[in-house]
């Protein structure tokens, strides 16, 4: 059995901003929490999907990163970690090359 890898916090998998991908169940789940903090900042960023990429549909401008992403310094944090989105909590670390854990599980380490 290959153990499951610890997260590095280095935020790489933050900067494609994931978030972007929120789904109909996490904006419920949201609104049910009262987190229009959360819905304000995302429902005013208007991404729309562009290829392999969202897009502002107000400015064109690529989403780099996530907004709930911070730096604490020697690593990134999310700020609402306890209520992420889905695509944020089935993210495992080393499961896609954004991560630099990737190489461990998919070439034996090396």
């Amino acid at each position: 059995m290959v153990k499951a890898l610890t997260c590095l916090c280095c935020g790489k998998c933050c900067f494609v901003d994931l978030i972007a991908y929120a789904q109909k169940e996490d904006f419920e789940r949201w609104r049910k929490e009262g987190r229009q903090d959360i819905l304000n900042i995302i429902e005013h960023r208007h991404l729309v999907g562009a290829g392999d990429r969202m897009i502002s549909a107000d400015t064109g401008d690529y989403s780099h990163e996530c907004p709930f992403l911070y730096d604490e310094g020697e690593k990134f944090l999310c700020s609402i970690y306890e209520t992420r989105p889905l695509v944020c909590r089935e993210y495992q670390p080393g499961s896609s090359e954004l991560c630099p854990q990737w190489k461990i599980g998919h070439t034996g380490g090396k």
